[in-house]
């Protein structure tokens, strides 16, 4: 993965030269003054981990598993939020890990956890690295060093019960690869987000993720039905049926924890058979409002498709919808619908009817092609909006249907009041029958200081999100950039609860420091 932006290097594009128009013309978007630095430049403060220490962390993994050299600290420092992205393309290394271990079992990361908490190493859990909400950067003060633990050693599918539909992952197991081993049973998970390509299990799991297919196949934390838990307090072991009355369900404590409480270790994870058909097309409607009432239709009423979002004007407008066509939209609103598994036909029917009685007009399966085809390239089209001047960045919030217009106004307001005259889109992309999710992307010109320029502009809509009644993230997670609105979220009450979970799990408080736990 490409270390100052995402992923492979090679798909890296030029800017159309109608969206280098768009960009000055609307927005007046200007190249900036200082060229990106280079990986051997960027700045990187010296390892505070002694060499006893690292000399201990070895005796653990092995030696050829600690690692301290400068490419890759690089790479595990951060995620990839466009904050995060801005400081690393101007040579910020400040946050990265001392060192870079990759245990080879839930055993040695017992053993680890066990270690750094004697030690007061600080230990920041690394999957792909996607994070967006600043959950990969830990606190220094009071610890030894810090550690970003990378999983990636863990990576096998342990076991597949076909009876029961569940298979094993260890948690470094990257989407792609956990597909193409559960593809040799004619089985999938159907999880696609839009960090597909570099995502793993364990990161999924960590953030709740929700993937592009959640109508269909539901978000990943109804996937798991069981997990391992590392803590440096012990191990947890938790799933032994798919629901019960056994008091709290503790697989809920783990999922959405980031790695503040633990590491997870293993996944058993509900697959479905793979999908014998697709189908995706493409539905025009007049207006959000529109758009709106046919998805909740369907989410209340049914069939729901696979697949199910709606592009608001503005989105339409620039075709953001079809990231390989950027600047090819058109007018009104783009609903995108897909099908897949059993019985496509019928549903499709079905859908179809309900959405032309709402006023949808078929677009036929261009549109849904075009998205399926693009559905990963957003973030690299990113990459070549930073490099050519503007600030572009995504956040995400979820209400219900009765609240969703006031909080489409209030996010779009908050960032037109902090940023002056930003290009602003927004869809629907995750639907409930009791609401959905608000997805935004805005675009920006850069000003001096674009970190603090988005900053202040992500203050205004956690305040605005709250304000309104809505979640502060509906699957990106909390982070650091979350954190002081998630303490309102879930009140005083709540954050006693959670820092007496991290109290009894982590007591040292080496787990993922400043991240979550308010």
């Amino acid at each position: 993965m490409l270390w100052s932006g995402w992923g492979d290097p090679g798909k890296a594009r030029e800017l159309p030269e109608r969206v280098r128009e768009l960009l000055r013309d609307l927005l007046g978007v200007r190249a900036p003054a200082v060229p990106a630095a280079a990986l051997e430049s960027v700045r990187l403060p010296p390892v505070a981990l002694t060499e006893p220490l690292l000399g201990a962390l070895a005796g653990v993994t092995g030696p050829g598993h600690v690692l301290t050299g400068h490419e890759d600290r690089v790479r595990h420092t951060r995620g990839k939020s466009t904050p995060d992205l801005l400081r690393m393309r101007a040579g910020d290394g400040s946050d990265a890990p001392d060192a870079v271990v990759l245990p080879g079992s839930h055993d040695e990361v017992a053993e680890l956890l066990r270690l750094c908490a004697r030690e007061r190493i600080a230990v920041v859990p690394f999957g792909g690295g996607t994070s967006v909400v600043g959950g990969l950067a830990a606190a220094r003060a009071g610890f030894a060093g810090v550690i970003a633990l990378d999983l990636g050693r863990l990576d096998r599918l342990r076991s597949v019960d076909a009876e029961s539909m569940v298979a094993e992952f260890e948690p470094g197991a990257r989407a792609p690869d956990a597909e193409r081993l559960l593809a040799g049973h004619g089985l999938t998970l159907g999880h696609f987000p839009q960090s597909f390509e570099y995502a793993t299990l364990g990161g999924f799991a960590a953030a709740r993720s929700s993937g592009q297919g959640s109508a269909g196949y539901g978000r990943f934390d109804d996937m798991v039905v069981g997990l391992t838990l590392a803590t440096p307090s012990g191990t947890l072991e938790l799933g032994r049926a798919p629901k019960s009355a056994a008091g709290p369900d503790l697989r809920q404590l783990v999922l959405g924890s980031e790695g503040a409480f633990g590491v997870i270790t293993s996944l058993r994870l509900r697959v479905r058979r793979a999908p014998a058909e697709r189908r995706y097309e493409g539905w025009h409607f007049a207006s959000f409002a529109a758009g709106s009432a046919a998805v909740r239709a369907l989410a209340q009423e049914g069939p729901l498709p696979t697949v199910l979002r709606l592009s608001d004007e503005t989105e339409t407008m620039i075709g953001l919808a079809k990231p390989d066509e950027i600047g090819s939209g058109g007018s009104g609103c783009l609903l995108i619908a897909g099908y897949e598994g059993a019985r496509v036909a019928t549903r499709h029917a079905a859908a179809s009817a309900l959405l032309t009685r709402m006023g949808g007009r078929a677009l036929g399966p261009e549109p849904g092609r075009a998205w399926e085809q693009g559905r990963y390239s957003a973030p690299y089209l990113r990459d070549s909006l930073l490099a050519a001047g503007a600030t572009v960045e995504t956040l995400e919030t979820a209400g219900f249907w009765a609240n969703l217009p006031r909080l489409y106004d209030a996010v779009r307001l908050a960032l037109l009041g902090s940023l002056g005259s930003p290009l602003v889109m927004c869809h629907i992309s995750h639907v409930y029958e009791t609401g959905a999710s608000l997805y935004f992307t805005v675009v920006t010109p850069q000003d001096a200081d674009p970190v603090a320029q988005w900053e202040r502009a992500k203050a205004a809509v956690n305040a605005a999100i709250v304000t309104a009644g809505g979640t502060i993230t509906h699957h990106h997670g909390v982070g650091r950039d979350h954190l002081g609105a998630y303490a309102e979220e879930i009140g005083a009450v709540g954050v006693r609860v959670l820092r007496a979970v991290k109290a009894e799990l982590d007591p040292a408080g080496v787990l993922n420091p400043g991240v979550l736990v308010p």
